[in-house]
């Protein structure tokens, strides 16, 4: 792949991202209530204390970075960073409705964070790191702007298989001819969840005191309709082929999601599908 491919890619990426802002709003009060183990993991992991500078990054609506924005008042500042403009007018806008004061808002990329290095106390990034051109080169920019000592704390997603509430409606999608599989090595929610990858990744960035372990969840819906609509939200590309299928098609992949989670479904159509986190500590 050249270069122009590359940044072609990472374009694109960031491209989907912004088109997904906003159904990434319309269901952040569902993706904190279900993501608050994860997001309580970083926070306890991550060393934090009053007066500390914390950068989040690839915050999304910004439910972990707010978490421990509460820690390190009043003297402490958080900075919410998003690759995507309209993911920060999400989080601006959370942070208001909570009375978040101690923050701050910039744009930045992961495989380049535009901060000073050792400039920060503490990293914290949820879901973030999988879904970029080259991990490395995000985790190395961690290591760089965290001063000695300080603590990066992420979350990446677990194998698929450990996730059918993911890998149900994106394998309907394709059994039924719909989309295409993610090309292996690509940028997405498995990229970084092979045995001893996302630990390999952070040793090869130079942290030190890795710590990995996985933590399970579970997810959670009322039924199959109530499932379709949020990951039409959260997915795009989901989403977008949703919007462009007949009603018939869609009866087809509803009833096709709803005959994979069977195994997981009551009586009264309420579903749970449990989940698998990796969560990882390092020092810098």
């Amino acid at each position: 792949m050249t270069s122009d491919d590359v940044q072609e890619q990472r374009e694109r990426l960031l491209d989907s991202w912004e088109a997904a802002a906003k159904g990434w709003g319309r269901q952040a009060d569902r993706t904190a209530a279900s993501a608050l183990p994860i997001s309580q993991w970083m926070i306890d992991h991550a060393g934090l204390a009053h007066g500390q500078r914390v950068l989040e990054l690839a915050a999304g609506p910004g439910d972990t970075g707010f978490m421990a924005a509460r820690l390190i008042e009043p003297d402490g500042t958080l900075i919410s960073s998003d690759a995507s403009a309209a993911m920060l007018d999400v989080a601006r806008e959370r942070a208001q409705e909570q009375g978040i004061a101690n923050v701050e808002f910039k744009q930045l990329q992961l495989e380049w964070i535009d901060l000073e290095a050792a400039s920060v106390d503490a990293i914290l990034c949820r879901w973030g790191v999988m879904l970029i051109v080259d991990p490395s080169a995000a985790l190395r920019e961690c290591r760089r702007v965290l001063k000695p000592g300080g603590r990066l704390a992420l979350a990446v997603w677990d194998v698929r298989e450990k996730n059918l509430w993911a890998a149900i409606p994106d394998g309907a999608l394709v059994g039924l001819g719909h989309s295409q599989p993610t090309a292996a090595g690509a940028p997405g929610m498995f990229a970084l969840s092979a045995p001893g990858q996302l630990r390999e990744l952070l040793d090869g960035a130079g942290f030190m005191d890795v710590e990995v372990e996985t933590l399970a969840i579970a997810r959670r819906w009322d039924s199959v309709l109530d499932w379709i609509g949020e990951t039409r939200d959260r997915s795009r590309n989901f989403g977008a082929v949703w919007a462009g299928m007949t009603d018939e098609q869609r009866r087809a992949l509803r009833e096709r999601i709803a005959d994979d989670a069977a195994a997981y479904t009551d009586a009264g159509g309420a579903i749970e599908i449990p989940g698998s986190c990796l969560m990882a500590v390092a020092a810098a």
